[in-house]
């Protein structure tokens, strides 16, 4: 009882010492926890990929090949060591016959597009930089058709990964978030997305999967990272800033826009069974006593993709293409329905077929 009473008085004749050990000690636990939950969600992700990997293959056929665009630059040069911790281990322990090609420079991953061979899947690791270098010189190949029909696989690894939100379930780990994704390709579940076509008059098209981004809102969001030292309040402080510095915030444009066109249908892979004589009997019957609703057909009509262009005077600043920015310039804008194959999970494949 006296030892104890003579820690607690020690402690208590130097509180300073004793609280500043307590947070150490508190977020070196944390910290190895952290560790320990990161080590056991890549050891449930490799024994899933495992699953894959001992599965029989036939005479003829051969391993799935895949080809990796790397970006070491991306996640501030984490990219690298997150693809080797992460992502590459699932792909090999799944039988997947990977090409790692890595990029050295911004803009490199559109030339290396250009003299990519055939494979049976595209896999992209970076951020919304790479992805869009990606899409941009796969579809501007003479042989962009034929390439186009790779499904294309998205590990996030960058700083912005949007894309990934609309694939994969969000997790604030980044460890699950890498190993899910990884574990989304190996699964074979895709979805169908649409692209940007956008070209101006000097330079080759762009593509992307988001969107062009221009205006006051656009220049506010290029400078809230100068506000990091406000913490919460950087976004409005960015607005309040540039409200004060330029009122009113006016961009001039002229846009023009072609008539919608119907969406193609989206047609499906494999030709289902045809169902029995029972079936077909009683779905007569059923659409006999119970027509469909017109209203439920001309909604499935609604889908259209526009074609519009947009004329920009010179000298108006900038505009994000999937959140990277270009020298604003005139453009024409077309929408290619359905153009890429993605892979995505399970449940995001099936929220996005609810809302289509």
């Amino acid at each position: 009882m006296a030892r104890v009473v003579k820690v607690f008085r020690t402690l208590r004749n130097h509180w300073k010492k004793s609280t500043f050990a307590v947070c150490v000690l508190s977020y070196g636990g944390h910290w190895l926890y952290g560790k320990h939950c990161d080590n056991v969600l890549r050891r449930e992700a490799c024994i899933e990929a495992r699953a894959f990997g001992h599965e029989l293959i036939g005479p003829q056929e051969h391993l799935k090949k895949a080809i990796v665009i790397l970006n070491p630059a991306a996640c501030n040069g984490k990219a690298n060591r997150l693809f080797e911790k992460n992502a590459a281990p699932i792909l090999h322990l799944a039988g997947v016959e990977v090409k790692i090609v890595k990029t050295d420079y911004e803009g490199q991953a559109k030339k290396l597009m250009e003299l990519m061979d055939q494979t049976d899947m595209l896999i992209i690791a970076g951020g919304d930089g790479t992805l869009q270098e990606v899409i941009t010189g796969l579809l501007r190949r003479a042989d962009e058709e034929t390439f186009s029909k790779i499904p294309i696989g998205f590990i996030p690894l960058g700083s912005s990964n949007s894309l990934s939100q609309s694939l994969h379930l969000v997790s604030d780990n980044k460890v699950q978030h890498i190993t899910s994704a990884t574990l989304s390709i190996l699964k074979g579940e895709t979805v169908p997305l649409d692209v940007l076509q956008i070209k101006s008059e000097k330079e080759q098209p762009v593509f992307a999967l988001f969107g062009l981004r221009w205006g006051a809102f656009r220049d506010v969001a290029s400078s809230i990272s100068k506000y990091w030292y406000l913490g919460p309040l950087k976004t409005r402080a960015a607005h309040w800033f540039s409200s004060l510095k330029q009122w009113p915030q006016t961009h001039q444009a002229s846009l023009s826009y072609l008539a919608p066109v119907p969406r193609p249908p989206d047609l499906p892979t494999e030709i289902p069974p045809r169902p029995n004589l029972l079936y077909r009997i009683y779905r007569r019957l059923n659409n006999y006593w119970n027509p469909p609703i017109e209203g439920v057909l001309s909604l499935l009509k609604t889908f259209h993709h526009i074609e519009y262009s947009l004329w920009i005077l010179e000298g108006a600043g900038f505009y994000d293409i999937d959140n990277e920015e270009y020298e604003a310039m005139s453009v024409e804008v077309r929408l290619l329905p359905r153009k890429l194959r993605f892979f995505c999970s399970a449940e995001r494949r099936e929220q996005l077929a609810q809302a289509q």
